[in-house]
């Protein structure tokens, strides 16, 4: 772990980029104190610029709601719809391409078409179809992107456990007498986890980045504040209002970044050849 660490903490984008969500998480937890009036709520006039007033520094919308808490409470509705749908492709994905890469053969077929299926498709035309279908709410957009993210888990894990199904020390354990399960979630699958977390990082930033497509094209929860809505509902107002669309764009840009510089930095960490080094 020390290892691990003092790797990681030489590549400073993947640095700065683990500071940028540590203050973003920081944010979103941070949020009902900061502003615990409800976003929706109505504060001071409409179209109100930014730094004109001290109590909404950053001016307010259509309807006179102060753009600072939208953002803030926002950055718990994008953090959490990144994090469980990631959980939730996970929870699917890792399973079905642990099974396909352990058993090979038919099984290995089957279950790789099943994938196949479900990349046959755009995953933001199936994310809307499904959004759809199940009405825009926090549980049918977690449930779409996590649909839509398993794919990719599985032929990842699939690829990993192949390799490792023919080491040696797989072999020890069923002629040790080991059940499949026990050889599959305590033999192999912790030698992958190394791939699997660096995949899983790079997945929630996509999640955010797909929910707040979804919300922009009114597909998201209608009773909850996201980044993605913000955006969305100053679309019509973007020459008279700059600033509504401005900062929760922003908000998403920095934070998708600073995701992606930690998952490529936990990539190199975890890589113990990799002797490149990022200053």
């Amino acid at each position: 772990m020390t290892g691990f660490w003092s790797r990681f903490r030489r590549r400073r984008l993947a640095m700065i980029g683990l500071i940028v969500v540590a203050l973003v998480v920081a944010l979103a937890v941070a949020a009902p104190y900061l502003y615990p009036q409800s976003p929706w709520k109505m504060v001071q006039r409409p179209f109100l610029p930014p730094f004109a007033n001290a109590m909404v520094p950053l001016g307010t919308d259509t309807l006179g709601r102060n753009v600072a808490s939208g953002l803030a409470h926002g950055a718990q509705v994008s953090l959490l719809i990144g994090i469980v749908s990631t959980l939730v492709a996970l929870a699917v994905g890792v399973p079905i391409g642990a099974i396909a890469g352990y058993f090979g053969g038919l099984v290995d077929d089957l279950l790789m078409r099943f994938t196949e299926f479900f990349q046959t498709v755009p995953s933001f035309a199936l994310a809307i179809v499904l959004v759809a279908i199940f009405q825009p709410s926090l549980v049918s957009v977690v449930v779409a992107i996590g649909v839509v993210g398993w794919p990719p888990v599985a032929r990842l894990v699939r690829g990993e456990v192949l390799a490792q199904r023919r080491r040696e020390y797989v072999e020890a354990a069923i002629l040790a007498g080991q059940s499949h399960f026990t050889i599959i979630t305590r033999q192999i699958l912790p030698n992958v986890v190394s791939p699997i977390v660096v995949l899983a990082s790079l997945m929630v930033a996509t999640a955010i980045l797909l929910e707040s497509s979804l919300s922009f094209l009114g597909l998201g929860d209608p009773s909850v504040m996201s980044w993605g809505y913000m955006i969305g509902a100053a679309r019509t107002v973007v020459r008279q209002a700059w600033w509504l669309s401005f900062f929760p764009g922003v908000a998403i840009l920095i934070t998708v970044l600073a995701i992606n510089l930690v998952g490529e930095g936990l990539a190199e960490a975890l890589d113990p050849r990799s002797s490149r080094d990022h200053h």
